[in-house]
């Protein structure tokens, strides 16, 4: 019998079933969290608000534009994404952008774990690509930043246009601290597009920082290389402007054809991208309940309807079904590549491991 001890390699790799019941948990409470946030507005509503919107007349027919027009939003960025890949030369089919595109949609509703849309995208994309990972990872992040700061344009151009009068002191913060952000984010992407700032001494320091110096890394070579392509950057800028009308229009034919009150299409372009932002937090999966939430509290002190306090969240609940509609096409998807998505997955969860014993 022999009394050799394990080899210490394999008792690194061996699973930690306290850090697999850790993520679990982790990933239960970002589910549990935003469905309390939903059951409470919920709960907010009065029996009397309900009788009004089940006898009110729905319009199907818009609401399958609206259907429609959100569906087109999102291919769309599927389509800018694709763009972006290509912008780097790295070979990549508009087809595996879609599937990509909708797995990673299904993925920031689904996942209980720490891997969410845009870190299975970035993995997926990685795998593929063994000369130009970085690259493909960056084309990931850029994809994100630009969407956030379209919406921050689209969301103070709504404020400008929308001129509500007499906004309360919240809502005239919340106004001044996104065109503060809009206005940092233009100066920092004119920095960052200046050829000194992504050459030499300034991108190997950044390189070095600790944690996020990798990532910056990565974004600055992929903004190197699309810094020579203007007319690409013109493209995916106007899609990405386009992309968030859409799905204020696409919420503006879900007010109309469900509610008795809606907000008119100027007080919706300053509701649906101020809670698009709330949104795109980080907090919870897909920003499920923190959306809702903002829109439920927006739509009180923007709209000009009458009871329009009540209906913010209802609106927000139907847009939401229809993303969850979304979804079920990614889930599609997702069964006729199990294996591959698997694989994917589980080198995710890996990378993620070997990151937090690391750290």
């Amino acid at each position: 019998m022999s009394n050799a001890l394990p080899d210490r390699n394999q008792q690194a790799n061996a699973p930690n079933p306290s850090s697999h019941w850790r993520r679990w948990l982790l990933g239960s409470l970002k589910m549990i969290v935003p469905l309390a946030i939903i059951g409470f507005l919920l709960y907010q509503i009065s029996d009397e608000d309900w009788q009004r919107l089940r006898e009110c007349n729905k319009n199907w027919w818009m609401l399958a534009a609206a259907f429609g027009i959100a569906l087109t939003a999102w291919s769309i960025s599927f389509v800018r994404w694709y763009l972006l890949v290509v912008a780097l030369e790295i070979p990549f089919r508009l087809r595996d952008a879609f599937r990509l595109g909708f797995l990673g949609f299904m993925f920031n509703f689904v996942s209980l774990g720490v891997v969410g849309g845009d870190f299975f995208k970035a993995i997926f994309i990685a795998r593929e690509q063994q000369t130009k990972r970085a690259e493909a990872v960056a084309t990931v992040i850029v994809d994100r930043m630009i969407g956030l700061y379209a919406l921050l344009v689209v969301t103070s151009v709504g404020i400008y246009w929308g001129a509500f009068e007499d906004p309360s002191a919240e809502v005239l913060a919340i106004c001044r601290i996104t065109w503060l952000a809009t206005g940092i984010g233009g100066v920092a992407i004119l920095v960052v597009l200046l050829p000194g700032v992504t050459n030499g001494a300034v991108t190997q320091r950044l390189g070095n920082l600790p944690k996020v110096g990798p990532l910056l890394e990565r974004v600055i070579t992929a903004v190197r290389m699309y810094r020579r392509r203007p007319m690409t950057l013109v493209a995916i800028a106007g899609m990405s402007l386009l992309i968030h009308c859409l799905v204020v229009f696409s919420l503006h034919l879900i007010a109309n054809s469900t509610v008795p009150t809606p907000a008119t299409l100027s007080e919706h372009f300053v509701i649906v991208p101020l809670s698009m932002v709330a949104g795109a937090l980080p907090l919870t999966p897909a920003g499920l309940g923190t959306m809702e939430a903002a829109m439920d509290y927006l739509y009180g002190q923007v709209s000009s309807g009458e009871g329009a306090e009540t209906w913010g969240l209802l609106v927000a609940l139907v847009y939401r079904m229809i993303t969850i509609a979304v979804a079920v096409v990614g889930a599609v998807v997702y069964w006729t590549s199990r294996r591959e998505v698997a694989e994917v997955m589980a080198a995710a969860e890996s990378q993620v491991a070997e990151q937090a014993s690391a750290d």
